[in-house]
């Protein structure tokens, strides 16, 4: 699986699940940590935990684990690392607090056709 078909398949489901304000960023031009990011934010700490659940559950249906998982305890922003893909799921005073849009500004954004 390439890392835009990961991408894409993470902000898919993410959508499913009621996320909201899902990005796709292309930042493998500006750093060598990955192809993209995929930025989300749920509602309250317990769906920011769901979501991250969510998207691991399925991607390992898939066939793809994460090399890495963070803030899994906080619920404030959880990082799902997938090597190419590094997915951010955030709490939303937390989200506006980092402003990753915003320090990735030279970042491209990819749509994403969440359904299908």
């Amino acid at each position: 699986m390439t890392s835009l078909q990961l991408a894409t398949m993470a902000a898919r489901v993410l959508d499913s699940k009621k996320a909201k304000d899902v990005r796709v960023l292309k930042v493998e031009d500006l750093t060598v940590m990955c192809d993209y990011f995929v930025i989300a934010t749920g509602t309250s700490s317990t769906q920011v935990r769901a979501l991250a659940d969510e998207v691991e559950f399925q991607l390992e249906q898939a066939g793809q684990k994460p090399l890495r998982r963070e803030g899994v305890d906080s619920r404030n922003w959880i990082v799902l690392d997938y090597g190419g893909v590094i997915m951010h799921i955030f709490y939303p005073e937390t989200r506006e607090f980092y402003d990753l849009e915003h320090l990735w500004a030279d970042a491209t954004e990819v749509e994403i056709p969440l359904e299908d």
